[in-house]
């Protein structure tokens, strides 16, 4: 059996009409702009406030390293906050870190849909003037205290194309008034090169998980067109884990991606991520072990996240077993050194949950991790 990663793009939603269901936040938000990532957006919200190098930005040592190189691009000063082995921060030392470093702002992940404790964070905002920064990543579709995720600090972004099943894109939400605002940016198309690969990549995956043998094969050409087109030096931008890349910081969500978007059930997909993370839950025994909290009604987990003895070996493991589980943050910036972060990086292996898996996959997962005893 094959598990993928990633949630295909199915060819009848290249021609879905518009949904009737309202578009969920920050789709929804008063004020929100596109971008090609979402890192594009964290460099432009800090670059266009006029962080300079004595404008501290609190960040968590637990991160992917692509937002904090967008952060350092801006021109801002970055110090890092540990974050423990439940991913979420010790308050209490992040307070006396705000309070000696008189930092200007705060960016918390909120991890893998999971939200942080964001009512303390906000009151810590708050006490000492700072901005607060939400990066929610991985946490589109999310809620917590009865609001989405994102919609409580003064700027937040989000990874679509991580949920959902479009070639390129980010949002940034600007929620407090009298902040920056972005309508004038003006960004260049990402071109027809990059927006074609990648939506092809999409619609392979989606044959590849109905037809493993004809969609592998139909990568395997895919690859060589690619092969092809840079030996022929065809200018595209990179798309992948490539970190941030200030050349195209300034490229544009593809106008496929803003159609795509109307066509979605949303609700559907949160309903089948939450039930597909409860199911892996309960065939591994509580296998979540990064959780102590119950799944709150409105989160929209992203991935299953279990601990292993050795993420590499796992990881092979289960590959070997048509399984496609991630490594996610392997290594962060060089800085942050906190030990509670480290052992993350290198005992957190990511299962995917993504909505075009089906009840039999997540058995077949469950019983593989068991057998191949892989929890830690």
């Amino acid at each position: 059996m094959y598990v993928s990663a990633e949630h295909g793009l199915g060819f009848g939603s290249l021609f879905r009409r518009r949904g009737r269901a309202p578009a969920p936040f920050p789709l929804s938000a008063p004020r929100h702009w596109y971008f090609y990532r979402a890192r594009n957006a964290i460099y432009h919200v800090f670059s266009s406030l006029g962080f300079g190098e004595k404008d501290i930005v609190l960040m968590p040592d637990y991160h992917n390293t692509n937002e904090v190189a967008a952060v350092r691009a801006s021109g801002a000063a970055v110090r890092f906050y540990p974050i423990g082995r439940n991913l979420e921060p010790d308050l209490e030392g992040l307070a006396r870190l705000v309070r000696s470093t008189d930092a200007r702002a705060l960016f918390v992940i909120h991890y893998f849909g999971w939200p942080q404790p964001i009512k303390e964070l906000l009151a810590l905002c708050d006490a000492h003037g700072l901005l607060l920064f939400e990066d929610c990543a991985l946490a589109l579709l999310g809620e917590t205290l009865g609001r989405p995720l994102g919609s409580f600090g003064q700027y937040s972004t989000y990874c679509l194309y991580k949920t959902l099943p479009v070639p390129n894109g980010g949002v940034l939400a600007v929620n407090a008034p009298g902040v920056a605002s972005f309508g004038e940016l003006a960004l260049a198309p990402c071109g027809t090169t990059t927006l074609l690969g990648r939506t092809f990549e999409l619609l392979l995956e989606r044959l590849r998980d109905r037809w493993y043998l004809g969609g592998q094969a139909a990568f395997a050409i895919k690859r060589t067109i690619g092969m092809a087109l840079r030996a022929l030096d065809v200018d595209r931008v990179p798309f992948g884990d490539i970190g941030f890349d200030r050349a195209h910081v300034n490229v544009a969500i593809s106008r496929l991606s803003l159609r795509l978007l109307e066509g979605f059930d949303y609700e559907d997909i949160r309903r089948r991520r939450r039930a597909n993370f409860l199911m892996l839950r309960e065939r591994l025994d509580g296998g979540a072990t990064l959780f102590s909290r119950e799944l709150e009604t409105g989160m929209c987990p992203t991935i299953f996240p279990i601990l292993v003895p050795d993420k590499r070996a796992a990881a092979e493991a289960l590959r070997a077993r048509g399984i496609a589980a991630m490594e996610f943050w392997n290594s962060g910036d060089p800085e942050a050194r906190g030990a509670d972060a480290r052992f993350l990086r290198e005992h957190v292996l990511e299962l995917p949950i993504h909505q075009d898996i089906a009840p039999e996959q997540i058995d077949y997962m469950a019983r593989e991790v068991l057998n191949l005893k892989l929890k830690l």
